[in-house]
């Protein structure tokens, strides 16, 4: 089983491109989504020792979150500490389910893949990449977006240069969807003659 790393800065089209791996049948493991539902579930009772403001009603409540990291960055550390270690642990009950059903590649989503490591445990790298005025354009249209807080995201991510260095797969999103899709195609296609020569 092959297993695909996918990452790429913000603003970058990478869950639109994961959703394009799943369209052709590739099972994805959504970082985000996983982290969201450990905001509902195993991450409370520690988030709510770190960050008692930040939990309400029994759940993590993302804004309030990211108001009080904003504030002091230094609290990121913290964060990861407890997040990450839950987040590797789903992605490693993921991975062992998907070798039991004999998938033969397997995406895992990981926003922060060069930051935490996690290329380490991974096949081959797919980074998501556009054009820097693309990039911006995109994030600040997000909701409560700034440029304050677009830099503060960007400032803690590698640079969108090194990524595509160190890629096996860069899939360039600034050229539209269908492109975006096409290229997720070849990638796929490519990574089974790869598997079908080695075995």
């Amino acid at each position: 089983m092959i297993v695909v790393g996918l990452t790429g800065s913000i603003g970058m089209g990478k869950s639109t491109t994961a959703a394009m791996f799943a369209e052709q049948g590739i099972a994805v493991h959504d970082s985000d989504r996983t982290v969201h539902e450990l905001y509902q579930d195993e991450a409370v009772e520690p988030m709510s020792q770190a960050f008692p403001e930040a939990v309400i009603g029994g759940v993590v409540d993302r804004s309030i979150l990211s108001q009080t990291l904003a504030k002091n960055p230094a609290n990121f550390e913290t964060l990861e500490l407890i997040v990450h270690p839950l987040v590797r642990a789903r992605q490693q009950r993921f991975l062992a389910e998907q070798e039991r059903l004999g998938a033969d590649i397997v995406v895992l989503d990981i926003p922060l893949l060069f930051e935490t490591g996690a290329q380490d445990r991974v096949d081959r790298i797919v980074v998501v990449s556009c054009e820097p005025d693309i990039q911006r354009t995109r994030v600040l249209q997000r909701a409560g977006m700034t440029e304050e807080k677009f830099n503060m995201i960007l400032s803690r991510q590698v640079a969108d240069a090194d990524k595509r260095h160190m890629a096996d797969f860069v899939i360039d999103t600034g050229q539209g969807m269908e492109a975006a899709r096409r290229q997720v195609a070849d990638i796929i296609a490519t990574l089974r003659v790869e598997k079908q020569e080695k075995s």
